[in-house]
This record gives C-alpha cells, sequence and structure tokens, in this order.
C-alpha cells in the first residue's frame, strides 16, 4: 500500500498509521493458544480421536444432528480445546468420560420432532434411502431420551439446542464452565 493512499486513511479515519504490516493481527499466545486449540479441535470431531480426551477443556455428547460440531469449531475459535462424541443407540461412551475430572462435559439434545426434520433433510441432500431409521421418529425419541439419561447419571449439564444459534449454545456452555460443577442445571 502506498504511503500516499496511508496518510489518506489515516486523516480520513482520524488514527496516527502504525506502518507495521498485519499490526491488527497480533501473533500473541492468545492467538496461539486458538491455534491450538483449532487443531485439537478439528483432530477430535466426530468421536474421531478419544485417547487424550482428558487434555480438553470442554467435551460435548449428543445424538446425530445436535450442532456438535459447529459449536465445537466455535469453542476452539474462542481458544477452547473441544472434543465432540456422537452417542448412537446401543454404543458404550468411552471409558475416560466416565472419571474425567479436568474437562467440562456437556450433554446436547434437542426436540425428536425437529431432529427428525433435520436428519431427513441431511438424508435428502446425501440422497441416500437407506437411512430410514436415520430419520424414525420413534427411533429419534429413544436416542433422545436415553442420552439424557445418560446426562442425569453422570450429572452433567445439559443444553437444549432445539431453537439455539451456534453462539446462543456457546454462550451457554462458556457459562457453565464459569460455574463450578455443583451448581449444574439443565439450560
Amino acid at each position: 500500500m502506498s504511503t500516499e493512499l496511508i496518510l489518506t486513511f489515516s486523516k480520513l479515519l482520524n488514527q496516527k498509521a502504525s506502518h507495521t504490516p498485519s499490526a491488527q493481527h497480533v501473533m500473541d499466545e492468545d492467538y496461539y493458544r486458538r491455534i491450538e486449540a483449532i487443531q485439537f479441535t478439528m483432530s477430535h470431531d466426530d468421536g474421531k480421536k478419544i485417547d487424550d480426551i482428558n487434555n480438553a477443556d470442554v467435551i460435548l455428547l449428543g445424538v446425530s444432528r445436535t450442532s456438535k460440531t459447529p459449536t465445537s469449531i466455535y469453542l476452539a475459535n474462542r481458544g477452547y480445546k473441544t472434543v465432540n462424541i456422537p452417542l448412537v443407540l446401543d454404543q458404550s461412551i468411552p471409558e475416560d468420560l466416565k472419571n474425567n475430572k479436568t474437562s467440562c462435559i456437556i450433554g446436547l439434545v434437542a426436540d425428536p420432532e425437529r431432529l427428525s426434520d433435520i436428519r431427513r433433510n441431511r438424508v435428502a441432500i446425501m440422497k441416500d434411502q437407506n437411512l430410514k431409521e436415520y430419520t424414525d421418529l420413534e427411533k429419534i425419541r429413544k436416542e433422545v431420551d436415553g442420552s439424557k439419561k445418560l446426562f442425569k447419571k453422570n450429572n452433567w449439564p445439559i443444553i437444549d439446542v432445539t431453537r439455539r444459534s451456534v453462539e446462543e449454545t456457546a454462550a451457554s456452555i462458556l457459562k457453565i464452565i464459569e460455574i463450578p460443577p455443583l451448581y449444574y442445571h439443565h439450560i
């Protein structure tokens, strides 16, 4: 950028130019913490890697289509190492979850009817007609009920994401992180 153009912007914005390239993107400790969180989160998406979940700041659990991945990525951009694990009927959760005392474990739930709609749309986009169970309302009700029982049994906070944006869900998670486990409740 030419010096003349910089001076014009400086006058227009009534601010002194720093003349430092990329000064708005400071590469400080916070920046590197966010990058590390993003890398960690991406490698732990959808239960892909669970051998080191005790290194996570946040662990999100939920049935399919409860916004686990986008919420994880949002939290990672805020600097939180996040793991998300899908809950599938008749599959057990990782043993490390039961003994984890270092991560904030949160259950995500949604209205079964809404999940059925979302899943039907996903199946239509994927053009896969062999996923009848995936969209079956009664199966989804069992999935959601089972996940709620699991969360309550382990005293993990529950967030209903039915009508929430990813940002709203993440804000609720950040509030949970700030309060002691004794006060967890259904949000």
